[in-house]
């Protein structure tokens, strides 16, 4: 059974000689509770002997204030369990998914110090599509708002101030929010860049964790693909932590 503590507004799992740390942050409304809603996907990972941090929060339209508050949180943890196993040298592998893909690309440090990036199913829609009851009061009270960076904002500070070359990417055959092809087509642009793309089965929500209404309602057949979904994706992380 994983034990999880809280530190602030992140969710740590340390296994008692870790391999390797990953920092993760969910996508929009997924995020809050990552514990529960990565439950499987983070799991799994602790089980193969990676430590976890894992950062709770509630979108906002400040992201870029958010992946500041991200890295900031990340860093304290890495150091409460580099106290904590005698060790100093964890270069952590940032992991996001949809939005957290944006918020770690974005870090005020560039990506300077992690080891690599693993982004699943990058998304960097405007305001407005992303939260569909905004476009609705937008029209009706006449305002613009966005978020901030902009998307065109956030693809000019990838290009310009993000420093780290190792990057995985990972897509989904079946997943209409997806937009690596941008991402990769900008890392791309990058001096020395080495960014990968890999595309495995499933769809936007693979990495999240079925709740109990999905398992009642999902076939056999179904479930179990889910299920090999899951595990495609765990060892395609965990390959690329251990490369």
């Amino acid at each position: 059974m994983t034990n999880w503590r809280k530190i602030n507004q992140t969710w740590c799992s340390w296994p008692s000689k870790p391999k390797a740390l990953i920092e993760m942050i969910g996508g929009s409304y997924l995020a809050a509770s990552p514990n529960i809603t990565y439950k499987r996907l983070l799991e799994r990972l602790v089980e193969k002997n990676i430590a976890i941090h894992a950062w709770s929060y509630i979108p906002g339209l400040d992201h870029q204030a958010q992946a500041n508050e991200a890295w900031k949180e990340f860093r304290q943890c890495r150091l409460k369990l580099e106290s904590r196993i005698g060790e100093t040298s964890y270069n952590p592998i940032r992991l996001g998914h949809s939005l957290g893909c944006k918020l770690h690309l974005i870090a005020p440090d560039g990506g300077r110090k992690s080891k690599s990036f693993i982004g699943l199913s990058f998304n960097n829609y405007k305001a407005d599509k992303s939260i569909p009851i905004l476009s609705k009061v937008k029209k009706r009270l006449n305002f613009e708002t966005e978020f901030s960076p902009s998307p065109i904002e956030t693809i000019s500070i990838i290009v310009k101030n993000y420093l780290q070359k190792q990057n995985l990417l990972i897509k989904f055959s079946n997943d209409n929010l997806d937009q690596t092809s941008l991402l990769l087509e900008n890392l791309k642009k990058r001096h020395n860049d080495d960014t990968r793309v890999i595309e495995i089965s499933g769809n936007h929500l693979t990495p999240a964790t079925q709740n109990i209404k999905d398992y009642i309602l999902t076939d056999k057949l179904e479930s179990n693909n889910q299920n090999n979904n899951l595990n495609t994706l765990v060892n395609t992380i965990y390959n690329y932590i251990m490369e």
